[in-house]
């Protein structure tokens, strides 16, 4: 499967260009995250996902140019896959139906992938950045460790920021007075006001944001440079991030080829590691 043919690729297609409202964006959000089951959802399941007026979902398709919802709907199920997968998942238990939704995000990032050049350049841009701050906060704190645990092994200068709170944006500011180019941001559901501060703050000192977010809508999108959306699972009481997860080690994969010492500081590591008996063999 190409980009522009997994189901969130063509709803994101079909918003482009048009200058959407904050609710209209909203439901463009939404709808990517659900993009599979939004062409057999009413008006009235969507704006129930999204947290909207029916109303607002009706302005939303005229926005579109379409001469309403059902018209949108239309669209949208002449270009959704020929088979919908809830028909299988109707055998699974609620547990089961959350790991198959968390394959097909797996699948919608593996066809994003397909054009690497978005990853590379992100990939680029962090290895260049002395130091590396990396943000995080509230669900997307574990992202953001996780990424700093490994990206310390092969950069130099990792600053994890995984804690909010009023000396943020004077942790950004030390980095970048240190010598900082760039910033990495985990940003997931619930998005925090914070955090979008934070990167307006980031931006404003001259840094370049890099952001691994659950959608092309997400609020952080807007001060964000380059955005590289991974979907996150909605099935559970609390969303799961498999996709971001991976996202972030394809994101340490691509900085890692961009630093050219990067397998000497692994080795470097694994000689000490040896010698301090770190690991259980």
């Amino acid at each position: 499967m190409s980009p522009t043919d997994s189901p969130a690729a063509r709803l994101q297609a079909l918003f482009e260009g048009h200058r959407l409202t904050p609710t209209q964006r909203r439901i463009a959000h939404s709808m990517v995250r659900r993009a599979s089951d939004v062409p057999f959802l009413s008006s009235v399941e969507l704006a129930e996902l999204a947290g909207v007026s029916q109303p607002s979902v009706t302005r939303f398709a005229v926005a579109l140019g379409f001469d309403g919802y059902p018209a949108l709907r239309r669209h949208l199920r002449e270009v959704a896959p020929a088979d919908r997968p809830a028909a299988d998942a109707a055998s699974y238990n609620e547990y089961q139906q959350a790991v198959e939704a968390e394959i097909e995000n797996l699948r919608h990032l593996a066809a994003a992938l397909a054009d690497p050049r978005p990853v590379e350049r992100a990939g680029r841009v962090l290895a260049a950045s002395r130091p590396l701050p990396v943000l995080g906060l509230r669900a997307a704190a574990s992202q953001a460790y996780g990424f700093a645990y490994f990206a310390a092994k092969v950069h130099p200068d990792v600053r994890l920021l995984d804690e909010g709170g009023t000396m943020i944006q004077d942790r950004i500011d030390a980095a970048v007075r240190a010598g900082a180019s760039a910033l990495l941001c985990f940003a997931l559901p619930r998005h925090p006001r914070e955090v979008v501060d934070s990167l307006a703050h980031a931006r404003g000192a001259g840094l370049t944001v890099v952001t691994v977010a659950d959608s092309a809508f997400a609020p952080v999108a807007k001060v964000s440079d380059l955005l590289l959306p991974a979907p996150v699972g909605t099935g559970l009481a609390f969303d799961t991030a498999c996709a971001p997860m991976l996202l972030g080690r394809v994101l340490l994969e691509a900085m890692a080829d961009g630093l050219p010492d990067a397998q000497a500081r692994l080795e470097e590591f694994d000689a000490r590691a040896a010698a301090r008996g770190l690991f259980v063999e």
